[in-house]
């Protein structure tokens, strides 16, 4: 770590790339390396999963070297607080003493009472502590939230239900050709079936980045068919692409 810490240093002495970052220009490879590490635990592939936390390492390192920069917290900053608070978050453990064997939902409850605590006076809306991140989580989040206090369908046949109200008012918006309304509702349409989602048990997330998994794996199998018989994918017609795809839902269950 003390060597990784120091090349990071020499970095920003010496390479013009490194020197021109600042913590606003490398949120979006944070973001990245954490959907590499995603993508390379689903495959199973030990030696890619290090590599990738090796470059999501990078960006914490890469962070905390710039404000370290600005005077405000350096790399064993970060390591001391996230420290202090898993053990102040897991009194069931460093205090086990005091409390009696708990179930993994008894720790959930436990976790997000002490979290409360912590954000005592810092959030104006229960919402206002959703992390930042991708849309979809974010609206899973939201929703998950606003169900702590009853605001939610009583089942999922409740939230179909209203995706298929929004559904229906995205028709409407596309009828009348109107592009800020057709947005809007697209949106809607998008928390919704994000909300039934969530009413089933299932992260949308996930259930979204397997499906991807799923298409480009099928997209290769035709791209793969159509090399295999010497043709141009781009002059494949759509007939002969949907029949591929049908045969690669056959072959790659």
């Amino acid at each position: 770590m003390d060597q990784l810490l120091a090349v990071m240093r020499e970095l920003r002495e010496k390479c013009p790339w490194d020197q021109q970052q600042t913590p606003q220009s490398l949120t979006r490879y944070a973001i990245e390396e954490a959907y590499e590490v995603e993508a390379a635990v689903r495959q199973g592939k030990p030696e890619e999963v290090r590599d990738e936390l090796g470059d999501l390492l990078l960006q914490v390192v890469f962070q905390a070297q710039m404000y370290s920069e600005q005077g405000a917290f350096d790399f064993n900053d970060v390591v001391n607080a996230i420290t202090e608070k898993l053990i102040r978050r897991h009194p069931h453990v460093f205090q086990a003493e005091q409390y009696s064997q708990l179930s993994a939902e008894d720790v959930s409850i436990l976790w997000q009472k002490i979290k409360q605590q912590e954000k005592q006076g810092k959030a104006q809306s229960r919402l206002d502590e959703i992390k930042h991140g991708p849309a979809i989580q974010q609206a899973h989040e939201i929703q998950k939230n606003a169900a702590k206090i009853g605001f939610d369908f009583a089942d999922v046949a409740g939230a179909y239900g209203k995706l298929n109200e929004e559904l229906a008012e995205l028709q409407q918006a596309m009828q009348k050709q109107n592009s800020d309304e057709i947005c809007d509702e697209f949106g809607d349409c998008l928390f919704s079936l994000i909300n039934v989602g969530r009413k089933l048990g299932l992260s949308s997330e996930m259930a979204l980045l397997s499906t991807i998994h799923k298409f480009k794996t099928r997209f290769a199998f035709i791209e793969d068919q159509a090399q295999q018989q010497h043709k141009n994918i781009e002059a494949l017609s759509l007939e002969e692409m949907d029949l591929l795809w049908e045969q690669a839902k056959k072959q790659l269950k």
